[in-house]
């Protein structure tokens, strides 16, 4: 079965009609061209997919497109402004918090989250909100600082 669904990518509201078990991250790479939510692991546990909806990090690789509507979805692509990036991406960039750049939509989004809820986390609490995503490339430490960077450049 298909059904329309209202929702709001980026800023910019759209009604789509999706079936009942697309899920949210072929919604997103499919109808909408946002390639930056990636697919891997397919079951909630790399958190490649990671994207905000309603304010929270969510794997879309285990959200109905059909769940969403409503709803105000935030990816990668939506994080910079007017081409310019966003604090997180530039301390990213700046602090080598990536590598190969697989996980790292993901990693910023559940990180952009966790700063909106707070501004100023400690190292403790920048892991746990990255629990759920997985980098085989750094193994973290350049992750977690580029999160406190961009904590500081923001508070």
């Amino acid at each position: 079965m298909k059904q329309v669904v209202s929702i709001n990518v980026n800023g910019k509201n759209y009604d789509d009609i999706v079936d009942n078990n697309m899920l949210l991250v072929d919604y997103l790479r499919e109808i909408r061209h946002l390639t930056g939510a990636k697919k891997g692991c397919d079951g909630g546990e790399c958190g490649a997919c990671t994207v905000i909806i309603d304010g929270h990090a969510r794997q879309s690789c285990i959200t109905f497109a059909s769940m969403c509507n409503g709803a105000t979805i935030e990816t990668i692509e939506g994080q910079a402004t007017n081409g310019r990036l966003s604090p997180l991406q530039r301390a990213f960039h700046e602090n080598l918090g990536a590598q190969c750049g697989y996980c790292t939509p993901g990693m910023i989004m559940a990180a952009e989250a966790l700063l909106r809820e707070n501004p100023n986390p400690d190292d403790e609490q920048i892991s746990t909100a990255l629990g759920g995503n997985i980098c085989r490339c750094t193994g973290y430490v350049k992750i977690i600082k580029s999160v406190r960077a961009a904590a500081g450049a923001t508070s």
